[in-house]
């Protein structure tokens, strides 16, 4: 289950970007990247919510792909598409992993997932001692951090495309060195959700999202 969280903490993470405990100011950043990451802290803070497709290439090649769905604060979708039987929703709460072909369903408080600091309102990247490069590369914005797992230790590069800073891909490096690729397409922001998309019953949440 770690695992799970890892991945989802990454791909939320590389919406709202990493939102971990701020630590001691960056003495390696200058004015440049401490500016670039006000930038992107000011344009993350402004969005309320997003929906979108995701396609995610895992450490042996495998592909999956799936819908997201985040209405800050703390409410979120995480939905693969069939032949993953996952979906994972918090209510702001509680966050449910099912297994939609088992029926099982596990739940956790929000608090205790790394999904409770990813989906809060105030993210300043500024002074977060988890972000460890920023780089402009042709025409896009590169932004590396640290990505925790438990007590091991990760890495993700985020990508985002340049002025609009809209997120392009990312990639996720556990501990054991494994990549995890993700890209997104469809991207909305700032859009009406159905609050249905985020309630937790007894049924696990079996319907899938609309399309």
């Amino acid at each position: 289950m770690n695992r799970i969280f890892s991945v989802l903490a990454a791909f939320v993470s590389s919406m709202l970007l990493t939102a971990a405990v701020p630590g001691p100011s960056h003495s390696g950043f200058g004015p440049t990247e401490r500016s670039e990451l006000e930038r992107v802290s000011e344009a993350l803070n402004a969005i309320r919510s997003l929906e979108g497709n995701f396609v995610q290439i895992g450490p042996e090649g495998q592909l999956d792909q799936g819908r997201f769905y985040i209405d800050k604060p703390g409410r979120m979708r995480f939905e693969y598409a069939p032949p993953n039987p996952t979906l994972i929703v918090s209510d702001g709460r509680w966050v449910a992993v099912e297994n939609r072909n088992l029926h099982t369903m596990d739940r956790y408080a929000l608090w205790t997932t790394p999904l409770n600091l990813i989906l809060g309102d105030d993210v300043d990247l500024r002074d977060n001692s988890d972000i460890t490069g920023v780089d402009q590369q042709n025409n896009e914005l590169v932004i590396q951090a640290r990505a925790h797992d438990g007590q091991a230790n990760g890495a993700i590069t985020l990508v985002f495309s340049e002025p609009d800073l809209a997120l392009r891909q990312w990639t996720v490096r556990d501990a054991q060195g494994l990549l995890t690729t993700v890209s997104v397409n469809n991207v909305k922001k700032d859009v009406a959700i159905d609050p249905g998309l985020f309630v937790i019953t007894n049924q696990a949440n079996a319907a899938k999202a609309p399309q």
